[in-house]
């Protein structure tokens, strides 16, 4: 696999990562640098390793991960972006934003880097160095979460309920479309 071909599929694998930061840099208003290093650091390493197990898995039982990955994404995105549409619709200006929970920031990272599992699975059948690749992924995605962080630390207070309302769309839309394309394939 080329380099450039490497570039373009870890920061594709980043996108949904990406979004998601926006809305929770947003829904957190004006989060700290740490935050968004923290929350680059989660995302990026749990998108670094997402790929190896899918391609692990490709090379053992590819059968197995097909038959539940979908499952497993859409189980996930949908209870974060509900729970998100929820926090947004529903909570307290004054409550702590679902944006802080560390364990809503790993069920978020687990739930949006399971399609780079599925790439994994498919990168097993390419004979590819799975560890520069994870590595660039994992790189690609830090960079992203990030800097959608304090993209959304610009956007603000303000707009963090209804960023935060759009994230948890995008999530559950993202999860259903998964599910959705593994069912009708």
């Amino acid at each position: 696999m080329s380099p450039f071909a490497i570039t373009l599929l870890a920061f594709s694998m980043s996108v949904d990562a990406f979004a998601v930061s926006v809305g929770r840099g947003a829904a957190i208003g004006r989060p700290r640098y740490s935050e968004a290093l923290r929350t680059g650091a989660v995302f990026g390493v749990v998108e670094a390793i997402t790929p190896v197990i899918g391609w692990a898995a490709g090379v053992a039982a590819s059968s197995l991960v097909e038959a539940i990955d979908h499952w497993l994404a859409f189980g996930l995105l949908a209870t974060v972006g509900l729970h998100m549409l929820y926090a947004a619709l529903w909570k307290k200006a004054d409550d702590d934003p679902v944006g802080r929970s560390f364990t809503v920031l790993i069920a978020t990272a687990i739930g949006t880097s399971l399609d780079a599992m599925a790439v994994g699975v498919s990168l097993a059948f390419l004979k590819v160095n799975i560890v520069v690749i994870a590595i660039a992924i994992g790189l690609a995605t830090f960079l992203m979460s990030a800097g959608g962080m304090l993209v959304g630390r610009l956007i603000g207070e303000r707009f963090g309920r209804i960023a935060e309302a759009v994230a948890g769309i995008a999530l559950f839309g993202l999860g259903l479309s998964i599910l959705i394309e593994h069912l009708t394939a």
